[in-house]
């Protein structure tokens, strides 16, 4: 499933050429990556609570289209969890008339925090920590 979540660019997160910051994509899809995870009922407190993190290993970004201030944008964010210790989200930031801004792509996994080393099915921990794991495609 895939969730979209609505942000305005604000004129502080502008360079110098008018644009959106490169560094601000990455916090616009972290943004869509937590709401998501609170919409499926996992919190920052329960995720602390748990003992156990998701952690970012890559990031991969193609900037599409510029964005200025006062732009809108919907920042789509869609889990794909397969074997193994990590998995992957899938990012679109598109503007409201459908152009795609920017495609991130994140490679990701769950960390023990007390070993200090990513777990064996992260999929199944966040199935067993959310109240709607239907939304993280569970």
């Amino acid at each position: 499933m895939t969730l979209s979540v609505p942000v305005v660019v604000r004129g502080y997160e502008l360079d110098t050429l008018g644009h959106l910051n490169q560094a601000v994509y990455l916090q616009y899809a972290e943004h869509a990556r937590w709401e998501l995870l609170r919409a499926a009922g996992i919190g920052q407190d329960k995720l602390i609570a748990s003992g156990f993190a998701p952690v970012v290993l890559e990031n991969n970004i193609k900037y599409l289209r510029e964005l200025r201030g006062g732009d809108e944008v919907a920042i789509t964010c869609e889990f794909d969890f397969g074997s193994g210790k990590t998995f992957r989200m899938r990012q679109e930031i598109r503007k409201l008339d459908g152009t795609v801004a920017a495609e991130v792509t994140v490679t990701a996994g769950v960390m023990d925090l007390t070993a200090r080393k990513l777990i064996a099915d992260p999929g199944n921990y966040f199935r067993t920590l959310a109240d709607s794991a239907d939304l993280l495609g569970l």
